[in-house]
């Protein structure tokens, strides 16, 4: 199955269980707008190529679709599809008033000059025009792009906008620069509430994280914001896979280390205090916590027998497939689900959404402590429908925001 297909069927085993009313589960089983957009750049050395991007609006019953922009050349329709569910679940889950969307360009980023990708992200946001805005469809970063991104994108939509309108939409897009209007802590928010989850599930547990051990897949942006945000809690971060390898330290790997030497020299293959182990066994190595961080599928048939650990903590969208998720389970793994413990991204991106609307500034100890409440929150929350429910995390998850969206469905009706 492809990762859209695993959206489905994890959404059809929560519908059957809380038995969502059948107008509801037609409504949230398909997006309301799926657009792809084939536009032309002209590279550096003269030449034109066509570049294929998408923009997938689920659903915004809640509130304006909300949801990052992807850069990788796996992008495509279903996995686009995909990712916008879940972003709509994910609102729901920590019950801001935002919808799910999602965007893709099909690009290998690491093949583009830096203007060739500021003409792409210039020229799609023009091609999309006002199927985005500030009160209408939120972007923001995802894999692949970056403040940078989002501070280009900002600048052209403003550049059709009327002149005395220009301010008035700077919430058009989020995790921006600080000095275009971004907010303190949203580069760090996503591995932030990954953490704050962990946090939960150790208080639940008695575990205490300065013994844990753990390993990251994936040390983009949210595996290294994790291992640092992990490190000064005691805990040993023991093997790191990206796409470049894996590499393990069972005596510990220093965070901010490797985050210097990712930083230079692109990967984590070759840090000089790790020995480079293959991806079985980065699998394979025995850790109280587990943290994909990197794309969909990644726990599968094949990998989640090698995985020794206590739980498994979502930084990435969909990186454990069904065959997996019952692997896991079989094997009495935990598991804190991406829809939950990933949306600490767009809770902050909320938050700087907010404080562009009212002209405000937050410091980053207001933000903390504001995303710490809404995770706790809405961990919570989920534990509740697990024991409600005796079912699962990643279905609890589920459950909960099809709960919340269908009170609203029900209250609203059905136009016309």
């Amino acid at each position: 199955m492809n990762v859209y297909q695993n959206v489905q069927k994890q959404f059809d085993k929560a519908a059957d269980l809380m038995s969502l009313h059948q107008e509801v589960r037609a409504i949230l089983a398909s997006p309301i707008n799926e657009i792809k957009i084939n536009f032309p750049i002209k590279m550096e050395d003269g030449s034109v190529k066509v570049i294929t991007g998408y923009r997938v609006q689920h659903n915004d019953a809640r509130g304006p679709f909300k949801g990052g922009l992807r850069y990788h050349q796996s992008v495509d329709i279903d996995e686009v599809r995909a990712l916008a569910t879940w972003m709509t679940w994910k609102s729901a889950i920590v019950n801001i008033p935002f919808g799910g969307a999602k965007g893709g360009v099909q690009i290998d980023p690491s093949q583009f000059t830096m203007l060739e990708l500021e003409r792409i992200t210039r020229r799609f946001t023009h091609a999309l025009g006002n199927n985005i805005g500030p009160e209408y469809d939120i972007p923001a970063p995802d894999v692949g792009t970056n403040a940078q991104t989002m501070v280009w994108l900002l600048d052209s939509y403003q550049a059709f906008v009327d002149p005395h309108m220009r301010n008035a939409n700077v919430h058009v897009v989020t995790g921006k620069t600080l000095a275009a209007g971004g907010s303190p802590g949203r580069d760090k928010a996503t591995g932030q509430g990954v953490v704050y989850c962990i946090e939960q599930w150790a208080k639940r547990k008695a575990f205490d994280l300065s013994r844990a051990t753990y390993s990251v897949q994936g040390f983009g942006n949210v595996g290294s914001w994790t291992a640092r945000l992990m490190a000064p809690k005691g805990s040993e971060l023991l093997a790191v896979h990206d796409h470049t390898g894996a590499i393990r330290n069972l005596e510990g790997i220093d965070a901010e280390r490797l985050v210097r030497w990712v930083a230079e020299h692109g990967g984590v293959v070759g840090y000089p205090d790790a020995d480079e182990i293959s991806k079985e066994e980065f699998f394979s190595t025995k850790v109280d916590i587990m943290v994909p961080a990197a794309l969909e599928n990644q726990i599968t048939a094949q990998t989640a027998p090698l995985i020794d650990a206590q739980v498994i903590a979502e930084g990435a969208n969909g990186p454990i497939n069904p065959d997996g998720d019952q692997i896991l389970a079989d094997k009495g793994i935990e598991l804190i689900p991406d829809v939950l413990c990933n949306a600490g991204g767009v809770v902050v991106s909320y938050f700087e959404w907010l404080q562009n609307k009212r002209s405000e500034y937050w410091d980053l100890e207001t933000v903390d402590a504001k995303l710490l409440k809404i995770i706790t929150s809405a961990y919570a929350d989920v534990e509740q429908v697990v024991a409600e429910y005796d079912t699962d995390w990643r279905t609890a998850a589920y459950i909960l925001a099809l709960d919340r969206l269908q009170t609203l469905y029900l209250q609203r009706g059905i136009f016309p």
